[in-house]
C-alpha cells in the first residue's frame, strides 16, 4: 500500500514565488510528519477543459513544471486527468479521493483555493470534511511582492507588457521555456543570421517579440544569442508561433538537443518587413544590440571557452 503523505494541491502554472513559499511550507510540514511532500496537479487546466479558446497561455510546460518541483524537493507528484468525469465530483468527494486514493495525512492549499463541481468547495469545506477523516488541513495566505499578489496572472501580465524585470521578480528566476531543437525552413541561415527552432508545446506562447536571451543544454554551457518568438509576419501568413534563436560566436549542430532559453531583455515587438533585405538588416541591428547588452551587464552571463 502506497505510503500517506502531506500534500497540496494547484496548477502551479510558471511555479512562481507564490508557489515556492507554499511548496517550501509543505516541505516543511512533511518533514517534521515524517512525511514524502506530494503535489497533485490537474491536465489539463481547467480552464483549458471549460473554455479552451478564452484559457490563458501556460507558462510552464509540463516538463518545465516537474523540473521544477524537484529542484524545489518536491518528492511525488500526482497528475489528474481533467475530463467530465472529474470536472463533475463534488466537493466532499473530491477531499475523500484525496485521503483514500492520493493516502493525504496532511493538505496545505492557498487561501483562495476552490475546488469541486461548480467551485462549490473552499478551505472551510476540506477543513470540516477533513476533521472527519482525519485529514488534517491548513492554509496559507497570498504572497506579495510591492503590495501586488504574486500569481501566474501578474507574471503573463507582465512578460505581455515586455517587463521581464518584474517577471523576473515574480518567479524569483529568468522566465524561461524549454524544448528540443528541431528542424527549421532554414530562413535565417539564407539571411545570414542561423538559428536554433526550439520546439512549443503549445501554440499560445505568454510572450512574443525580439529578445535578449541566455540558452543552456546540456555539455554546451550558456550560451548568449537573440530570440524571436513570433509568427514571423514577412515571410509567412496566419503561422504558428515559432521560437527561433540565434546564438553568438557558436557554430555546433545542436538538432536534437534539449535547450532551455531564458529571456532576459526584450528588444522590440515583432514587426512586418516589405521585403527581406529590410527584414535582414534589422536582423543584423538586433543582433548588435544584444551583444551590446552583454557588454552593458558583463558578469552577469560568459560565454564559455
Amino acid at each position: 500500500m502506497a505510503q500517506p503523505v502531506a500534500l497540496t494541491i494547484g496548477n502551479f502554472d510558471g511555479v512562481h514565488l507564490g508557489h515556492q513559499a507554499l511548496l517550501a511550507q509543505l516541505r516543511a510540514a512533511a518533514q517534521s510528519r515524517g512525511l514524502p511532500a506530494a503535489v497533485v496537479i490537474f491536465e489539463p487546466h481547467p480552464r483549458e477543459f471549460f473554455t479552451p479558446q478564452q484559457a490563458p497561455a501556460r507558462l510552464t510546460s509540463m516538463r518545465e513544471k516537474l523540473e521544477l518541483f524537484a529542484a524545489l524537493g518536491v518528492d511525488q507528484v500526482h497528475i489528474c486527468r481533467f475530463n467530465k468525469t472529474f470536472a463533475q465530483m463534488d466537493a466532499q468527494s473530491f477531499v475523500r479521493a484525496l485521503h483514500e486514493k492520493v493516502r493525504a495525512r496532511f493538505v496545505l492549499i492557498g487561501d483562495d483555493f476552490r475546488f469541486g463541481s461548480g467551485r462549490n468547495g473552499d478551505f472551510a469545506l476540506m477543513q470540516q470534511v477533513g476533521a472527519q477523516l482525519g485529514l488534517e488541513v491548513q492554509a496559507m495566505h497570498s504572497v506579495l511582492h510591492d503590495g501586488v499578489r504574486i500569481s501566474s496572472t501578474a507574471v503573463r501580465a507582465a512578460l505581455a507588457a515586455g517587463r521581464m524585470d518584474v517577471a523576473q521578480s515574480y518567479l524569483g528566476r529568468h522566465y524561461s521555456i524549454s524544448g528540443r531543437v528541431v528542424h527549421g525552413d532554414g530562413m535565417g541561415h539564407k539571411l545570414g543570421f542561423p538559428t536554433a527552432n526550439i520546439q512549443l508545446k503549445h501554440n499560445l506562447p505568454p510572450l512574443k517579440g525580439i529578445y535578449v536571451v541566455q540558452a543552456h543544454g546540456e555539455g554546451l554551457g550558456i550560451l548568449q544569442g537573440a530570440a524571436s518568438l513570433g509568427v514571423r509576419p514577412t515571410v509567412h501568413v496566419d503561422a504558428k508561433p515559432v521560437l527561433e534563436v540565434h546564438l553568438l560566436e557558436f557554430a555546433q549542430g545542436i538538432y536534437g538537443k534539449h535547450l532551455r532559453v531564458e529571456f532576459l531583455h526584450k528588444l522590440r515587438d515583432e514587426m512586418k518587413f516589405p521585403d527581406l533585405q529590410s527584414l535582414t538588416q534589422q536582423i543584423a541591428l538586433d543582433v548588435e544590440q544584444t551583444k551590446l547588452w552583454f557588454e552593458t551587464h558583463h558578469g552577469r552571463t560568459k560565454i564559455p571557452a
